[in-house]
């Protein structure tokens, strides 16, 4: 019995510890994907990316047209009976060769776009990082919660440093 209350005891001062260190802990939040929707460097980077994409999608469709050219070109040439079983292997050889091609430089499109909007939002987001950071400090906060994905259940307003991160970037 002693022993079940002594047990009992030191639960209770665990959980009362517990709970006193948490009252001291001080959460803020912010909007990161409203925060960045408004930040000029990002739609500046948003820009360049769909320029780039523009330029690649022009050449992919360019890629895919002179295929399509030359498979017609063969078509109406079967039909016509000018291409003997050689040239017919040979052409569809060289049509599967390119249809290849235009595969592997859309996977390649999507990769060199993925990696171009990385170096782009890079420095981006390690400057909205560090402003949090600062404004975390300066203010004495232990956690931030990024309420943009959709965790954050219940949110005081006073709690919202996104205007002090604005501040801070400057914006």
């Amino acid at each position: 019995m002693k022993n079940l209350f002594t047990s009992l005891l030191i639960v209770i001062c665990v959980i009362a510890g517990a709970a006193t260190s948490m009252a001291q802990e001080k959460v803020g939040y912010i909007n990161s994907a409203n925060l960045l929707a408004e930040m000029s460097a990002v739609k500046s980077a948003d820009s360049k990316l769909e320029s780039m994409q523009k330029q690649l999608m022009k050449r992919g469709q360019d890629m895919v047209a002179k295929l399509q050219k030359k498979e017609a070109d063969a078509l109406a040439k079967m039909e016509r009976n000018e291409l003997t079983d050689a040239d017919r292997e040979r052409i569809a050889g060289e049509l599967q060769k390119e249809g290849l091609q235009i595969q592997q430089f859309e996977q390649k499109m999507y990769a060199d776009l993925e990696k171009k909007r990385q170096d782009l939002l890079k420095p981006i987001l390690d400057k909205v990082n560090k402003g949090i950071q600062d404004v975390a400090k300066e203010n004495g906060y232990t956690y931030i919660v990024d309420a943009s994905t959709g965790v954050l259940l219940y949110a005081r307003p006073e709690d919202d440093i996104t205007k002090l991160v604005k501040a801070k970037l400057g914006m």
